[in-house]
């Protein structure tokens, strides 16, 4: 029985099961490292995400014979650069329109709910039930929009702490160009040669894997923020900025992204004049053919290979458990897991060929 497979698999699962059990009861064994861990998290991603976007500029640097430390200072430079770029130019236009809409946002209710009292009153067909489901609608929908602002502040005081967590993102930062390329040959030192040269296979697939998804978002981002910005310019769109802003941000979580950006746009629309929603849509759908068909070929390529089906899935899963947080970080971890599957399942497959 022991040499049965459905027998394997059912003491495997059963191990599977303690295991977890004991993990579960020695929690507590675990805590300080989880708060260690949870501690570098914020520097490591963000030092991480800045490194692939910098690393390309200090290799176009040392490619001009220019010193890796003084390659690393001018990336510095840029990133100080535009930093007051941002704030001196950007942030104040849109601290603007943002205090304005979240003004609106209690008009914008009433607006609503008048809307919705005025069809009502004028429908005599609509069932009961349907009735009273809108009443609630209205109910909770103004009650919500008036506590909005409240809920805004609180967002906005919880992102100025996390502003000062930000602090050692710059000493990550500089610490990845300077000595990223040793950790790879000195892990290796430690592994016999067939090992390090799976190993060494297995990094450069990782770091191929994560620098396509961090550039190729971020790239496609930027792209779309860029022409519903100017899309909403031209139809003069109320709070453009502040609504390109969003757009771009949301636009960095995969295939829901785009849906996302485009809500708050066309609430807006619909207030300042019904026709410029179709507008608003119009352009969103414009900026998107344009990003499917040129951008995201070109930048991020087949790399990910990820279907997308899987992408919706795995991204309502992460969404329910991890809130925002999981929307961003769902797929390139799930990119990232399958490289490793991947890379485990070729040599497994190389090894019982070299056996045959």
């Amino acid at each position: 029985m022991l040499q049965k497979r459905w027998f394997q698999v059912i003491i495997v699962g059963i191990l599977l099961s303690l295991l977890i059990l004991l993990l579960h009861e020695i929690q507590f064994f675990f805590d300080p490292f989880l708060t260690y861990a949870g501690a570098i998290a914020l520097p490591f991603i963000g030092g991480g995400i800045l490194f692939y976007i910098s690393r390309p500029v200090m290799h176009l640097l040392e490619h001009y014979k220019i010193p890796r430390l003084l390659s690393i200072l001018t990336v510095f430079i840029l990133y100080i650069l535009a930093g007051f770029f941002i704030v001196q130019f950007i942030a104040p236009i849109a601290q603007e329109q943002f205090t304005r809409l979240v003004e609106n946002i209690p008009r914008m209710g009433d607006m609503i709910g008048e809307t919705i009292t005025y069809w009502q009153q004028n429908q005599d067909i609509i069932p009961s039930q349907f009735n009273d489901a809108l009443n609630g609608v209205v109910d909770n929908l103004q009650s919500s929009l008036d506590a909005a602002p409240g809920v805004i502040i609180d967002i906005i005081s919880q992102f100025v702490g996390f502003v000062f967590a930000l602090v050692l993102i710059p000493f990550f930062l500089f610490f990845m160009l300077k000595d990223g390329h040793k950790l790879v040959p000195f892990l290796k030192q430690f592994m016999n040669k067939r090992v390090a040269a799976s190993f060494d296979k297995l990094a450069k697939s990782l770091d191929h894997t994560l620098n396509s998804f961090i550039i190729g978002q971020l790239t496609v981002s930027v792209f779309v923020g860029l022409i519903l910005l100017v899309g909403y310019l031209i139809i003069g769109l109320e709070y453009s900025l502040t609504l390109a802003l969003f757009a771009m941000l949301m636009n960095v979580i995969p295939f829901v992204g785009p849906f996302l950006a485009v809500i708050p746009a066309v609430l807006v629309a619909l207030f300042q004049d019904p026709i410029m929603a179709l507008y608003v849509i119009i352009i969103m759908i414009v900026a998107q053919q344009i990003e499917g068909n040129l951008v995201s070929p070109n930048v991020m390529g087949k790399a990910l290979s990820i279907h997308p089906l899987t992408i919706i899935t795995i991204i309502l899963a992460a969404g329910s458990l991890a809130g925002f947080l999981g929307l961003l970080f769902a797929i390139p971890v799930y990119a990232v897991v399958k490289t490793v599957i991947s890379h485990f399942y070729e040599e497994w497959l190389s090894r019982k060929a070299a056996h045959d």
